[in-house]
């Protein structure tokens, strides 16, 4: 007589042809994103109202109120008023979409090439993009352009990084881990010598500044224009992402579990390498190449919630945003008023509490 497969309480049942990797703990989702959404609430407003010039809880809530309904701002309040809702606001709106954005893609790559040290750089992109920001920057390429130059030149490049890491990285057995991992890391290097001897040759020391904080991440630049591109790319790719998660899963398991399943591995890849190049060259072009969000936050995620890529895309995307507000906020606060690039942050408070919660969790990538 055969027994059906127990459950531990408060697991929902599985579909048959829907693997689930094994996860390290299953924390109730709901709350955990419900929390997650009211700490990037805080987030924001920590964000928007700390800085060089502080402002107070009351009043950011007041001039956020006048931005969104068009309220009328008192003659003494115009300048607070500016640095809110011109400057500040779209700072942290575009921090939290870039660090959605690097999450999820995150997670995406590390299913895509079974890698647990994978992050959305290891494609190469990031530093293709670098080549097109620094051309700008050091050699004034596309200066008829005006304030969309960097922008439009980061993701230029980066599609064509994208390209040629594909062109080479294909054989007649389609994408492969192994082979998209070594053409992106060798493309890399590449890219990134062409962009060190674009820096070492700048005429002008000041550009080289420059150059040196876009390749280590900076929001500084943040407007309203680059945010709405910015969140509809950001959101496409999480939703086509969280549709394919299922897909995720069995590819995280292996390639033959996901031919099994009646999944090609090989086209799925290709549809990831697609829709994670477009979020990386997207958010790279309008924030610099800002490291380990992509990397730390799915491995958090996985802590928290189990490997289920349904389960990780809810909260991965949310995580990296609140963890992208605060770096933001540090890289403002800490020489204020000069500042960090972001990726310094980033680096510095990640690497010890992800080996930390390493440690501590006893984790492995997909489980224990």
């Amino acid at each position: 007589m055969r027994r059906s497969p127990t459950r531990s309480p408060g697991q929902s049942p599985r579909r048959a042809g829907s693997p689930t990797p094994s996860g390290t703990s299953r924390a109730p989702l709901f709350p955990l994103v419900l929390g997650l959404l009211l700490l990037l609430f805080v987030s924001l407003l920590c964000g928007v109202g700390l800085g060089a010039a502080g402002i107070g809880p009351g009043d950011v809530l007041r001039f956020l109120w006048a931005g969104f309904t068009g309220g009328t701002v008192h003659a003494p309040d115009v300048a607070s008023y500016t640095i809110v809702w011109e400057i500040r606001l779209p700072r942290v709106v575009l921090g939290a979409v870039v660090g959605a954005g690097l999450a999820a893609v995150g997670v995406a790559v590390q299913a895509m090439v079974r890698n647990a040290l994978a992050d959305p750089f290891v494609l190469g992109i990031s530093s293709g993009a670098a080549v097109g920001a620094n051309a700008v920057i050091l050699l004034g390429a596309f200066a008829g352009l005006g304030v969309w130059a960097l922008s439009v030149s980061a993701f230029a490049s980066a599609l064509v990084a994208m390209a040629l890491v594909y062109a080479v990285a294909r054989s007649p057995h389609g994408l492969t881990p192994l082979r998209l991992i070594l053409t992106g890391t060798a493309l890399a290097y590449g890219f990134e010598a062409l962009t060190t001897v674009m820096v070492f040759g700048a005429a002008r020391g000041e550009a080289a500044r420059s150059a040196m904080m876009w390749l280590l991440g900076s929001l500084g630049g943040a407007t309203w224009a680059q945010v709405p591109l910015a969140a509809v790319t950001v959101a496409a790719g999480w939703v086509w992402l969280r549709l394919r998660a299922e897909a995720l899963n069995a590819l995280a398991m292996g390639d033959e579990t996901s031919a099994a399943l009646g999944i090609p591995p090989s086209r799925l890849r290709r549809e990831l390498f697609l829709v994670t190049a477009a979020v990386t060259g997207t958010v790279v072009a309008v924030s610099g190449a800002i490291g380990f969000v992509g990397l730390m936050v799915p491995h958090v995620a996985r802590m928290l919630v189990g490997a289920d890529h349904r389960r990780v895309l809810a909260v991965a995307p949310l995580a990296g945003a609140v963890l992208l507000v605060w770096a933001d906020l540090l890289s403002r606060l800490l020489l204020a008023p000069a500042e960090l690039p972001v990726g310094v942050i980033t680096a510095v408070v990640g690497v010890p509490a992800f080996l930390l919660l390493m440690r501590r969790g006893g984790y492995a990538f997909g489980g224990r």
